[in-house]
C-alpha cells in the first residue's frame, strides 16, 4: 500500500530545507567515504600482513623442502658410492684366487666390516653354489632348500651381469624368517673373469633395511624417515620414525641400478613453519608488527583529529548561532579602524548588509553627517588605547533609510591566542525603545501619583464603610431595643426594665467607642502606620466579639461553640483589628450556613497553641462552619480584593483579614472541614516574640 500525503505549499521558512538536506547528505557522504577509505586501508594492511606471513611460511616450507630434496639426492649418491665400493671389494676378492678356506676367511672379514651384507656366495657358470659365507651378526637367512628354489632368479641376474660384463642387481624380494618376521633383500651378481674368460660368479645379498640403517641411518635417519618404495607407493623397507604432526614434507629419488630400479623416499615432518628462526621471516614479522603499530597510531591520531575537527566545527557552529541570535550588535575593527566583522543584529540595526560594511573605515556610512568630525576624534582616541576599555558611552547612528536612533556602545580590545591585540570589539545596544519607555514613564508617573492619592482616599472610604457596618448595626439594634423598653413601660418603669435599659445604653456606648477605634485603626492601616499593639489573653479577644457574634447567630439560628485551650500565654497584637478579623471570619461562617441544604448549623471557635520552637511561639485561632464549602474556582480568588459572591458585599473582608494577620507576622489559610464546611485559621505571635 502506498500512502499519499497531501501536498502543502512550502513556506518561506521551509525553502532552505533542500539546502540543509544537501548539506547533511554531503556531510554524510564525506563521512561515509572517509569511513570506507579507512576500511579499505585496514583491509589492505591486513591483506599485506597475511600475505607476508603466508609468503614467509611458504618460503620457509620451500627452504625445508629444498633441504629435504638435497638430503635425498645426497643419500642416493652415498648409496651409489657404497655399492661401487662393494663391487670393488668383491672384484678384489675374485682376483686373489684364494682356496676355499682362505676365501671364506676373507669373505667373513668383509661381512664383519659391512653390516648391510647378509651373504656372499661363489657360483659356477651353471649357478651351482661352490662356496658361501653368512654374516656372523645374525642368524643365517637361507637354508639350502629355500636357496635352491630361488636359483632361477639368481641365474637370470648372473646372465644379465654376463651380458653387461659388470655387476647386475636382482629385483627385491621378501625372505620370511623363523621368528615370524622377514626381510626384503636384493642381490648383486658380479662375473668372475680369469684371463678374459668367465669362470663363475660372485653373488652378494643385501638387506634393504640394513642398507638404510647402515649407509643412511647415522646421517639422515635422525631427523627424517627413510624408506625404499615401489612405484605404486608400497614400502619395502623403512628406517627412522617421525612425530605425528600436521606438516609432512616428502622427497623421492630414483636409485637406477643395472637390472633394477629402486625409489628412495625421505619424509620430514614439522608442526608448522617456524617463522622466527630465519632472518627473512623474522624481518617480515618485525615489519608487520611495525606496520600494525603505525596503523594503530594513525587510527588513534585520525580519531583524535576527527574529534577535534568535530568539536571545532560544533564550537564554530555554536558561536555562529549564538552571534546570530543576539539582539546586541557586534562589530570588530582592526588596529587601523577597518571593519573586519559584523553580526546580523548590527546589520539589522543600521540597515546595511555585511558586504557593505566589511573593510570600511572612517567615516562610517551610519554616522550622522554633522557629527563625523566628532566621531573621528573619538575613534582616534579609542584606537590609541587612551580610553579605558569596556566603558559604555552613548551615541547616535543613522539607518540606511535616514532615521536616527540612540545607541549604547561598549568597546574592548580584541586579543588573539598569542595574547597580542589585533583590534577592537564593540557591542551596540539600541536604546531608542528604552528612551521611549522612559518618556512614557515620566509622562504617566504624574498621572499615577494623582491616581494613587485618589485610590488611597477611596480605599479608606471603602474600608471604613465595610468595618463600620457591624458596630453601627449593633448600635441600631441596641437603640431599637431601648425604645421598645421605653414604650413597654409607658412611664411605669420597673427596676428590671431600667436594668435592661441601662445595659442596652452601655452596649450602645461600647459599640460607638468600638466604631471610633475601627475608624482610627483603619486610618492607620491605610496610611501604613505601625498600629499600637498590646499584650492580651486570647480568651479576651473571643469574649470581646461574642456579643456581636451571638447577635447575628440568633438571627440566623446558628449555635456557637467555643474551645479555648488551657495554659495559653498572651499574644501581642492590635486588639481592635484582630477582633475585627475574628468577627469577619465568624460572620462569613454563619452566612455560609444560611442555606436550605445546611440542616445542622454549628459555628466552632477554637483557640490552641500552634507548633512552636524555642525562639518562636504561636497561638492559632480557628473558625469552623458546617456550610456548603468553597469550590476550587472560588478558592483561587478568595483573597483577591473586590472579589465577592454576595450581592451586597464589597469583597474586601478576607483581603483585609489576611493583610492584618500578615502584618502581625502570622499566616491565614483555609482547609475543608469534616464532615462538611470550611475551616479558617490564623496565627498570632506570643508575648515572647516581642
Amino acid at each position: 500500500m502506498v500512502l499519499r500525503m497531501p501536498t502543502k505549499t512550502p513556506s518561506p521558512m521551509t525553502q532552505f530545507a533542500p539546502l540543509w538536506s544537501i548539506f547533511k547528505t554531503v556531510t554524510r557522504s564525506f563521512t561515509d567515504r572517509r569511513i570506507s577509505l579507512w576500511i579499505v586501508l585496514v583491509g589492505l594492511v591486513v591483506a599485506v600482513l597475511v600475505t607476508l606471513v603466508w609468503l614467509a611460511g611458504r618460503y620457509e616450507a620451500s627452504q625445508y623442502q629444498a633441504e629435504l630434496d638435497r638430503d635425498a639426492t645426497d643419500a642416493i649418491s652415498d648409496i651409489r658410492g657404497n655399492f661401487s665400493r662393494h663391487v670393488l671389494y668383491l672384484q678384489n676378492l675374485q682376483a686373489k684366487n684364494l682356496p676355499p678356506n682362505l676365501w671364506q676367511s676373507e669373505a667373513r672379514n668383509l661381512l664383519n666390516q659391512n653390516r648391510d651384507w647378509l651373504r656372499v656366495e661363489q657360483r659356477d657358470l651353471q649357478g651351482t653354489i661352490l662356496n658361501h659365507v653368512d654374516t656372523p651378526l645374525r642368524d643365517p637367512l637361507y637354508n639350502p632348500r629355500s636357496r635352491m628354489s630361488e636359483n632361477v632368479e639368481i641365474v637370470q641376474t648372473c646372465l644379465r651381469s654376463k651380458r653387461l660384463n659388470g655387476p647386475a642387481y636382482s629385483k627385491s624380494y621378501f625372505v620370511p624368517q623363523a621368528n615370524g618376521l622377514g626381510q626384503e633383500v636384493m642381490e648383486v651378481c658380479i662375473p668372475a673373469l680369469e684371463n678374459g674368460f668367465l669362470m663363475g660368479y660372485t653373488l652378494l645379498t643385501y638387506g634393504l633395511q640394513d642398507i638404510l640403517a647402515t649407509q643412511l641411518g647415522e646421517s639422515y635417519g635422525r631427523r627424517n624417515e627413510i624408506s625404499f618404495i615401489e612405484p605404486d607407493g608400497t614400502r619395502l623397507a623403512i628406517h627412522g620414525s617421525l612425530p605425528r604432526t600436521r606438516r609432512l614434507f616428502t622427497a623421492t629419488q630414483l636409485l637406477d641400478l643395472p637390472g633394477n630400479t629402486l625409489v628412495l623416499r625421505m619424509d620430514g615432518r614439522r608442526a608448522a613453519p617456524d617463522v622466527f628462526p630465519s632472518i627473512l621471516p623474522a624481518l617480515v614479522t618485525a615489519m608487520s608488527i611495525a606496520l600494525v603499530s603505525v596503523l594503530v597510531l594513525l587510527v588513534k591520531d585520525s580519531r583524535r583529529r576527527l574529534k577535534a575537527e568535530r568539536d571545532l566545527a560544533d564550537a564554530l557552529a555554536f558561536r555562529k548561532a549564538m552571534e546570530d541570535s543576539l539582539v546586541t550588535g557586534l562589530r570588530a575593527r582592526d588596529l587601523h579602524g577597518r571593519i573586519t566583522y559584523v553580526n546580523p543584529a548590527f546589520c539589522q540595526m543600521v540597515g546595511f548588509e555585511a558586504d557593505q560594511l566589511l573593510g570600511k573605515s572612517a567615516p562610517m556610512p551610519y554616522w550622522p553627517p554633522e557629527m563625523v568630525g566628532e566621531y573621528q576624534q573619538r575613534q582616534a582616541v579609542r584606537l590609541a588605547g587612551n580610553a579605558p576599555p569596556r566603558e559604555g558611552f552613548e551615541s547616535v547612528f543613522v539607518r540606511s533609510d535616514g532615521t536616527r536612533f540612540p545607541v549604547l556602545i561598549f568597546e574592548a580590545p580584541l586579543i588573539n591566542v598569542a595574547g597580542k591585540q589585533t583590534g577592537w570589539m564593540s557591542a551596540f545596544l539600541d536604546i531608542s525603545e528604552q528612551r521611549r519607555v522612559e518618556e512614557l514613564s515620566r509622562a504617566s508617573q504624574e498621572r499615577l501619583q494623582a491616581t494613587a492619592r485618589l485610590a488611597t482616599v477611596g480605599e479608606m472610604a471603602s474600608l471604613l464603610s465595610h468595618e463600620l457596618n457591624q458596630p453601627l448595626a449593633a448600635i441600631s439594634s441596641y437603640a431599637t431595643g431601648s425604645l421598645n423598653l421605653i414604650q413597654q413601660a409607658h412611664g411605669q418603669a420597673s427596676r428590671h426594665t431600667l436594668t435592661d435599659l441601662q445595659m442596652a445604653l452601655e452596649r450602645v456606648s461600647e459599640q460607638a467607642s468600638r466604631a471610633g477605634k475601627v475608624i482610627n485603626s483603619v486610618h492607620d492601616f491605610v496610611r501604613r502606620r505601625d498600629q499600637e499593639r498590646e499584650m492580651i489573653h486570647p480568651r479576651h479577644i473571643i469574649d470581646a466579639v461574642m456579643p456581636l457574634v451571638q447577635l447575628q447567630a440568633r438571627k440566623l439560628n446558628v449555635r456557637i461553640a467555643t474551645h479555648v485551650a488551657e495554659n495559653l500565654v498572651n499574644v501581642v497584637c492590635d486588639r481592635t483589628m484582630v477582633e475585627q478579623v475574628l468577627l469577619n471570619l465568624a460572620r462569613n461562617g454563619m452566612q455560609a450556613m444560611d442555606h436550605p441544604e445546611c440542616h445542622q448549623r454549628l459555628l466552632t471557635l477554637n483557640i490552641k497553641r500552634a507548633a512552636s520552637s524555642l525562639s518562636h511561639g504561636w497561638i492559632e485561632f480557628s473558625v469552623a462552619d458546617l456550610g456548603i464549602g468553597i469550590s476550587p474556582e472560588i478558592a483561587q480568588q478568595l483573597f483577591t480584593p473586590f472579589f465577592t459572591t454576595k450581592s451586597e458585599g464589597m469583597g474586601l473582608g478576607l483581603s483585609l483579614c489576611r493583610t492584618v494577620v500578615e502584618q502581625h507576622g502570622g499566616h491565614l489559610e483555609f482547609v475543608p472541614n469534616e464532615p462538611q464546611g470550611t475551616l479558617f485559621r490564623f496565627t498570632l505571635p506570643t508575648a515572647s516574640e516581642v
